[in-house]
């Protein structure tokens, strides 16, 4: 829904009336936070969050020969995935350079909104990031083969996304859902009933921690929210908003589009192999990921870990401790100062000579250099893993 100039979510209302802080995010009007950060940040560490991430696309495909089409635009292999797995990739343009990150879900046919069309027995839909959502719709149709009945229907206006995140976020999520989160494999999801509506149900997320993520209808979304969070606050959980949720996936090394992936990035840089499957296919952006993996000279992304309390931000320039002007050998992503770690930390991209763990390197933060280390991401590993 669109008021103003910006989009707004089912759930804006629900935001404004309990003290979020609206700020304007990739189009839409968005929670930054309601009031703590860190609060928020950990009571998603140790109870559950709920985030607003309705502003994310969610496109679905239907026609013929769907899982070849989407398997000739993603570095994941999605040909020969079985119903109920939902799959991280990326969508690389025809030099390897990132378009996008995306999940997508292979999920068997129900009732209502989340079929793909009526004589499938399965379905394929995709979540991408709120700020490429047109571009994304524009590459994929571009690529829709000649005679092809393959069809795109963007649903982000008509429905929301929920993520409920957290040590307790799949038991309050089973509440409500007909479907126990808890039962689906990580990476997995279904077709099931929320508020005796049609939704999906997927155990993903974006925050280190275990959870799910919940595609409800529009029309549904306000009373699912208010219900999750009445459950919610009693074992300290609730609202959280954009500014946590970033520190929780820098401390879980999750890139972000626009921070460690963009159009200026190839792929094979990323350190996110297990979402490039190269052998024995062809994708968009393949031989140019191909050769970029054998040449070992373009700068990879690492970790870094900052000494003393001042974080450091995008744009930070790494140096080496080598020369004694300080070279430049890398450059900062995302950083912040981690609030279950109590330390600064960050990610970026370094010449491949400085990527390995345990080297020391300066961090230029205005101009003062502070000693860093390189350190094995992720930061943060939820204890059950």
């Amino acid at each position: 829904m669109a008021v103003g100039q910006f989009l707004e979510t089912p759930l804006h209302q629900w935001h404004v009336d309990n003290g979020g802080r609206m700020v304007e995010f990739a189009g839409w009007s968005m929670p930054v936070q309601y009031a703590s950060v860190v609060a928020e940040h950990h009571h998603t560490r140790k109870a559950v969050g709920l985030f607003d991430v309705s502003h994310m696309g969610r496109l679905f495909f239907s026609g013929s020969k769907v899982d070849q089409f989407l398997d000739s635009l993603s570095t994941r292999r999605i040909v020969g995935v079985a119903p109920g797995k939902v799959r991280y990739s990326l969508i690389c343009n025809e030099d390897g350079k990132i378009l996008d990150d995306v999940l997508i879900y292979h999920l068997a046919a129900g009732e209502g909104f989340a079929s793909g069309e009526a004589s499938s027995d399965s379905f394929y839909m995709m979540v991408c990031n709120a700020s490429n959502r047109a571009k994304i719709v524009k590459w994929f149709t571009d690529h829709i083969p000649a005679e092809s009945n393959i069809k795109i229907d963007d649903r982000t206006e008509s429905t929301a996304m929920i993520a409920v995140q957290g040590p307790h976020a799949n038991s309050v999520a089973a509440q409500l859902a007909s479907v126990d989160p808890q039962t689906l494999a990580y990476y997995g999801g279904c077709v099931c009933q929320i508020e005796e509506s049609n939704a999906i149900v997927s155990r993903t997320g974006y925050t280190g921690e275990d959870g799910c993520e919940l595609i409800v209808s529009a029309n549904v979304a306000a009373a699912v929210w208010q219900k999750l969070h009445d459950l919610a606050a009693p074992l300290g959980g609730g609202a959280t908003g954009l500014a946590a949720r970033d520190t929780l996936r820098l401390e879980a090394a999750m890139p972000l589009y626009g921070h460690e992936l963009n159009e200026d990035i190839n792929a094979a840089q990323t350190d996110l192999r297990f979402a490039i499957n190269l052998k024995e296919r062809s994708f968009a952006g393949r031989d140019a990921m191909a050769a970029a993996l054998k040449e070992n000279s373009l700068p990879v992304r690492v970790g870094i870990e900052l000494e003393g309390r001042r974080p450091a931000r995008e744009g930070c320039n790494v140096l080496s401790l080598e020369a004694t002007n300080e070279e430049v050998v890398g450059q900062l992503t995302s950083g912040t100062l981690s609030p279950t770690l109590g330390v600064p930390i960050a990610m970026g991209y370094v010449a491949p000579q400085y990527a390995a763990v345990g080297t020391e390197v300066l961090i230029d933060i205005r101009g003062k250099s502070v000693a860093a280390k390189v350190v094995e991401l992720p930061f943060y590993k939820r204890p059950d893993r």
